[in-house]
């Protein structure tokens, strides 16, 4: 099941229902007007927007406005974001100059999660001197689960399936690590692709709590990176069950795999700019890719192997503030 929101005016939208072409939608009503709504009540809500989705592949439904589409999620109470691809930790470090890091268990911080920006909505920001940068990831979106969940209970409470723009501000990222207090100013709003999927939808893609899909992305029309989300060295389950260890999590809570990073990754290329760096860095001895300016464009769009896209593409330009 594929879902969605609209821009109605309303801080969290109009949650619709998508059907598997991504051609047609329903609006699913008063009793769910948002995705924040049927999260918090999922066990109610899930039959409802089951029937509306049986009804769209019976051909029901019109047409997707697709000028009309936000984040699915559009704001959340939380937002968790992990860092699950060993290549790229280890390229980062290079990145950042800094020394290695304990990987036993999972790392993650908090984020902004009171917006997160539509798949076309632009991307703006106040100086390029900041070092604008993307990274693209998946995520999941939870209901509640309890402080103390096991990795085996976590999974059950995985409820949808997004993909993430996860933009980020390198200049100013190295400082804030620094204080040791975690990002604030390096770390602004991040973008959501236009569809939430259940798992279930994404069949054999969706395989040990991981997403097994290619992530193009394009700068400028031109292919930066085609990585794949099944090389996650944590599972979806492990990062839930990690994030509830002293704290229950609300429903709607989303938790992010961090950039998705291949360790092929000189075929494959890179899903953010400071990993391509990183990796000019080891061999020339000095990065030659330059961060985003005002004006460029990003696509991103997670693709199964017969290049179906279950959660539509981000495509935004790089605006100033």
């Amino acid at each position: 099941m594929r879902l969605a929101t609209y821009d109605n005016g309303l801080p969290d939208g109009e949650l619709i229902v998508v059907s598997g072409d991504g051609e047609r939608s329903m609006s699913a009503g008063p009793k769910w007007p948002s995705l924040l709504t049927a999260i918090e009540s999922w066990s109610d809500a899930l039959p409802d927007l089951r029937s509306l989705a049986d009804r769209l592949e019976a051909g029901d439904g019109e047409a997707v406005v697709s000028e009309k589409l936000r984040a699915p999620l559009p704001r959340s109470w939380q937002w968790l974001d992990g860092s699950a691809f060993v290549t790229h930790g280890e390229l980062m470090q290079v990145a950042f100059g800094i020394d290695p890091i304990d990987r036993a268990r999972p790392l993650m911080y908090q984020g902004m999660s009171d917006r997160f920006l539509g798949p076309v909505e632009p991307a703006a920001f106040p100086s390029e001197a900041d070092g604008i940068d993307f990274e693209g990831e998946f995520g999941v979106i939870v209901d509640f689960v309890p402080m103390g969940t096991s990795v085996e209970q976590a999974a059950g409470y995985i409820r949808l399936v997004v993909q993430i723009n996860d933009w980020s501000l390198r200049t100013i990222a190295p400082v804030e690590m620094k204080t040791g207090f975690g990002w604030v100013q390096a770390k602004p709003a991040c973008s959501m692709a236009p569809f939430a999927v259940t798992p279930d939808y994404l069949g054999e893609h969706w395989q040990n709590g991981r997403v097994c899909l290619d992530l193009l992305v394009e700068r400028g029309g031109e292919r930066f990176g085609f990585v794949n989300g099944g090389e996650m060295a944590f599972s979806f389950a492990e990062l839930v069950a990690h994030a509830a260890r002293t704290r229950d999590l609300v429903a709607g809570t989303v938790i992010g795999s961090g950039t998705v990073s291949n360790a092929q990754y000189a075929s494959r290329g890179s899903a953010c700019i400071s990993e391509r760096r990183a990796i000019e860095i080891i061999a020339a001895g000095a990065p030659s890719t330059p961060f985003l300016q005002f004006g460029e464009t990003i696509r991103m769009v997670g693709q199964c192997s017969d290049g179906a896209a279950p959660f539509g593409a981000i495509v935004q330009e790089v605006a100033r503030a």
